[in-house]
């Protein structure tokens, strides 16, 4: 079975709402799962797993930094706070060939806990439109 084929089938396993966007990429939006807008990319070996947290403030920044620093290393089970452009994203990738179901409910659990649970600490550093 290849790539594409696997997080497929993976993503009906675990009964997610997803819609495929381009090959080999899935965009899950789960919302009574707590995810939302996440994209799952196959780039073999690799799933590549990521969302959109916000956009990078204009002031406060090294704050901010710190904070995703800590929270990298003391709060996450999967994956990593990541700067993209003007963009605070929330990374994980896994490797393909060894990924099981299990792996991946993980990895998406992870993520749907961490948007949850970091939105409030976050929010400090939004900027008010």
């Amino acid at each position: 079975m290849g790539g594409e084929d696997k997080i497929r089938s993976y993503l009906l396993n675990l009964g997610l709402s997803y819609e495929e966007v381009g090959d080999g990429t899935f965009l899950i939006n789960d919302e009574e799962k707590g995810l939302k807008n996440i994209v799952a990319m196959v780039s073999e070996p690799l799933l590549i797993v990521r969302v959109k947290v916000m956009e990078t403030p204009d002031s406060g920044r090294e704050s901010l930094y710190e904070e995703l620093l800590r929270l990298n290393a003391e709060d996450l089970i999967h994956g990593a706070y990541a700067l993209e452009g003007d963009h605070v994203i929330l990374i994980d990738t896994l490797e393909l060939e060894t990924l099981d179901l299990e792996e991946l409910r993980s990895s998406f659990e992870a993520i749907g806990l961490a948007l949850a649970q970091h939105y409030k600490l976050l929010g400090r550093y939004r900027e008010k439109s």
